[in-house]
């Protein structure tokens, strides 16, 4: 059983046996290759929720309708990767083992990696939603396979060719784009393609990551690798709930960095995509 963190997300305030659906943070910048900081992320994020309301007028839902729990954040290991994803994947296995859907807050991206293995292992048929500026296929980055950059290359070593599905990338290397044809399905600048991909996965088990720097910095410049050329919030937004509609069975929202909008516009952001994706994957 797990308490009730201290400071939740706006909303997510029930109680851990009666929650069905656990979200958590996941502080850990380790290996940002660019601006590091989104190991602030979660902790602005639960703070600044409280600006907006529980209600959603895009899709007359409210938080307060739902069971939703907020364990707080993990403490980390900085330094250790491996270890640090090990910690991710314990918390992540116990979620499921309780029959209830992990939501995530990174964080850097290979975050994802942590809790997408114990998801893996329930539904080893499992498929990818993935959204972002960034392919993140590289075998490896200066010498490490474990890293932002490699991380849904890293998933791919699971779940193998025709499971992986990316929109609105529009950043890497060359190597990178040639490697995804024929093994992932990618979606360059935008969610063209999105509605036929969501009814192809109807029924089928669906793990969706949502690297927030798929908006463009205009919209979202609070992150560590902006992307000039993004999507919009709206374009974001009737996306995810696209999304939504699947047997989503885990899932998580990574790299905002509010350390480089002082403004706090680009949390206010990513506060709002985080209530929209609870609301959104609520049967």
């Amino acid at each position: 059983m797990l308490n009730k963190n201290v400071e939740t997300f706006i909303g997510c305030d029930c109680e851990y046996g009666e929650a069905e659906i656990v979200l958590f943070g996941a502080p850990f910048d380790s290996t940002t290759s660019f601006r590091p900081g989104t190991r602030f992320a979660s902790k602005a994020i639960r703070s600044e929720s409280f600006g907006l309301e529980t209600y959603s007028p895009y899709q007359n839902k409210d938080l307060t309708d739902y069971r939703i729990f907020d364990a707080g954040d993990l403490e980390l290991c900085f330094g250790n990767p491996e270890k640090a994803l090990g910690q991710i994947g314990e918390l992540t296995k116990k979620i499921l083992k309780d029959e209830k859907i992990p939501m995530m807050i990174g964080g850097e991206h290979l975050v994802t990696l942590g809790a997408f293995r114990p998801v893996f292992e329930k539904y080893p048929e499992v498929h990818v939603i993935h959204f972002d500026a960034h392919t993140d296929l590289r075998e490896e980055y200066l010498g490490e396979i474990l890293s932002h950059a490699s991380v849904i290359r890293r998933l791919w070593d699971l779940t193998g060719d025709g499971k992986i599905f990316q929109f609105g990338i529009r950043s890497g290397d060359r190597s990178e784009f040639v490697w995804s044809k024929g093994h992932t399905a990618l979606q360059k600048f935008n969610f063209d393609g999105l509605e036929e991909v969501v009814e192809k996965l109807e029924g089928k088990p669906v793990y969706f990551t949502v690297d927030l720097d798929v908006m463009d910095p205009s919209v979202f410049p609070g992150t560590g690798t902006p992307e000039a050329g993004g999507v919009s919030f709206l374009d974001l937004l009737y996306a995810v709930l696209k999304v939504g509609r699947l047997n989503i069975v885990g899932l998580d929202v990574n790299e905002l960095s509010p350390v480089y909008d002082p403004s706090g516009a680009s949390t206010a952001v990513a506060c709002k995509i985080i209530r929209e994706i609870l609301l959104g994957i609520q049967k």
